[in-house]
C-alpha cells in the first residue's frame, strides 16, 4: 500500500492539476484505475465543481475513491446503500473536523476568487496565496488513514 499519496496529490497539484485530479490522480495505483483516465474524470471537480466553489474537489475526488474501493454496482440492499453514504457522510465529517466545511467557497472565505469559468494561472504568487494545497493534503491523508482502517489486514501487506 503506497503511503505517499499526500506528497503526490500536492505535487500533482503543484504540477498545475486540479484539486480533484490531484487526489484522484495520486490514488489511481490503488483504485487501479489507468492515470490519464482518473485525470479525465476528475477534471469537471476542480474549483469546487467546475469553479462553481460548491464542494471541494479533493472531497469529490475522495468520495469517487470511496466508490470505487467500497462502492455499489447495479443491485444492492438498502442496507448496503445506507451504509455506503454512512461512509461518504464519515470522509466528509473528517475533512469538516480538520476545515470546518466541504464547500469551495467557504474555504476560500476571504480570497478574491471568483466562479467565471476561467481558471487562474498557476503563478507563484497563486500558490502562496490559496490554501487549496493544504486541502489536498487532508484529503490524501483522510483517504489513506480510511483505507487502512477498512482494508483487512492480509490485503494491507
Amino acid at each position: 500500500m503506497n503511503m505517499d499519496h499526500a506528497d503526490k496529490a500536492c505535487e500533482l497539484f503543484a504540477g498545475g492539476l486540479n484539486c480533484a485530479q490531484a487526489v484522484f490522480g495520486a490514488f489511481s495505483d490503488v483504485t487501479g484505475m489507468d492515470y490519464d483516465l482518473a485525470l479525465r474524470l476528475s477534471s469537471s471537480f476542480g474549483g469546487g465543481m467546475g469553479r462553481m466553489r460548491e464542494v471541494c474537489g479533493t472531497c469529490s475526488a475522495m468520495f469517487m475513491v470511496a466508490g470505487i474501493l467500497y462502492g455499489l454496482g447495479e443491485s444492492y440492499s438498502h442496507e448496503e446503500k445506507t451504509e455506503h453514504y454512512k461512509r461518504i457522510q464519515e470522509l466528509a465529517a473528517r475533512f469538516k473536523e480538520k476545515h470546518s466545511t466541504i464547500i469551495c467557497g467557504e474555504l476560500l472565505k476571504g480570497l478574491s476568487v471568483t466562479s467565471t469559468p476561467e481558471p487562474e494561472k498557476r503563478t507563484e504568487q497563486y500558490y502562496k496565496v490559496r490554501p487549496c494545497v493544504r486541502f489536498v493534503r487532508t484529503a490524501a491523508e483522510i483517504l489513506d488513514s480510511y483505507i487502512a482502517e477498512k482494508t483487512p489486514e492480509c490485503l494491507n501487506k
